[in-house]
Parts: structure tokens; sequence; C-alpha cells
């Protein structure tokens, strides 16, 4: 099995976190953003290195800015250790 990069998990989380605060499901946003919903579950989770047009069309779904799915910069260096 493929190890899980660190950042793609910190952005599968922000990406999971901000779309239960809406109470939106997988299947939702899936639906939002025309894509299916096993991958959203794969990005949620870390497995996907993600297109930066899936992550715009995410952002858009989630009304958020494309910023906002990543980690902040700290997250990002400690993990990096």
């Amino acid at each position: 099995m493929k190890k899980k990069h660190c950042w793609l998990v910190e952005v599968g989380k922000n990406i999971r976190a901000i779309r239960e605060s809406q109470g939106l499901s997988q299947e939702k946003l899936a639906e939002l953003v025309n894509i299916d919903r096993t991958y959203i579950g794969g990005i949620e989770r870390g497995e996907r290195n993600v297109a930066s047009l899936n992550l715009i069309r995410i952002a858009i779904a989630l009304n958020t800015e494309v910023g906002n799915l990543f980690p902040s910069l700290d997250i990002l260096l400690l993990s990096s250790r």
C-alpha cells in the first residue's frame, strides 16, 4: 500500500471540515463538483493528489477561497520533519 503524503492528508482534512461545517455529504459535494463520490472520499483521506482544476471546483462548491483548502505553512513545516 502506498504511503499517504502528509500534506495531502492535511488538505483532505480541511476539505472534510469545511464540507461537514456546511452540512454537506460527500455525495452532495460530489454532485456539486460533478465528480465521483469515491474520488471525494479519496481526496479527504489524502489518497489523491487532486488537480488544481478540481480544487477550484471544490472551493466554488463549498463557497470558500481555494487557499482555505490548504493547511497553514506552520502545519506544513512541522509535518515535513
